[in-house]
């Protein structure tokens, strides 16, 4: 595999960004040392290249990305993956508010918490959170799943027009539209394969816990009913 490495140690992120965007055709894999905190890092990346951010990324890591493969081995800023229409991006860590906000495609993982609106008015693609995610997730998510193996805090689903939120801890409260019913065998086995291939050994135990929050009307109104209608 022919890799290159990046030192981002007092570069912009404009000049990051134009190193690997230069480089991504003629290596496999791209390792970016220092990046210390980083915002936007490989942005609006189209090729199919393996990017590891050696440590952690500010904001919009890898927002608008189509095919590449990102890793990074830290925590995250806000809105990791903002907007990705294809490929993956996987955080070690943490992350903050909105990890995959608008994604139309592709595979996001934390494996440990986010902060809120996590899948954001996502139209697909999947969303896997190893720990808690914060209030508000899944707010007007169109489509795609969030899988959840923590708790989910207040008004989870906020106004889900389309998509499945799969939570195996407890949820605080439902947002409008909301409702939680139980998964089925089909949902059981969906579970079962994809998150040992993201590193999550889950018990057949820890399984039964997950349920599943979708919405109760795909024409929700949410205005206030009047005398004249």
């Amino acid at each position: 595999m022919k890799e290159l490495i990046i030192d981002a140690q007092n570069k912009t992120p404009r000049e990051v960004n134009q190193a690997i965007k230069k480089s991504a055709k003629d290596y496999e894999k791209i390792i970016i040392n220092n990046p210390n905190a980083m915002h936007y890092v490989a942005a609006g990346l189209t090729d199919p290249v393996e990017v590891v951010i050696d440590g952690s990324a500010g904001y919009f890591a890898g927002t608008m990305i189509h095919g590449a493969r990102i890793h990074i081995k830290g925590n995250s800023g806000w809105f990791p993956a903002d907007n990705m229409t294809d490929g993956e991006l996987i955080i070690d860590g943490s992350a903050g508010d909105g990890v995959g906000q608008g994604i139309y495609g592709g595979t996001v993982v934390v494996t440990r918490d986010t902060g809120s609106r996590t899948g954001e008015i996502m139209k697909n693609g999947t969303i896997i959170i190893g720990g808690n995610s914060g209030f508000m997730s899944g707010l007007f998510m169109m489509g795609g799943r969030i899988i959840v193996l923590g708790d989910m805090a207040e008004d989870a689903g906020e106004s889900i027009i389309r998509g499945v939120i799969f939570v195996k801890g407890k949820i605080e409260s439902l947002g409008k539209n909301a409702k939680v019913e139980e998964i089925d065998h089909e949902d059981k086995k969906e579970l079962n394969e994809l998150l040992p291939a993201y590193g999550f050994e889950l018990t057949p135990d820890e399984y039964e816990k997950f349920k599943k929050i979708v919405p109760q009307s795909k024409r929700p109104f949410y205005g206030t009913d009047s005398e004249d209608g």
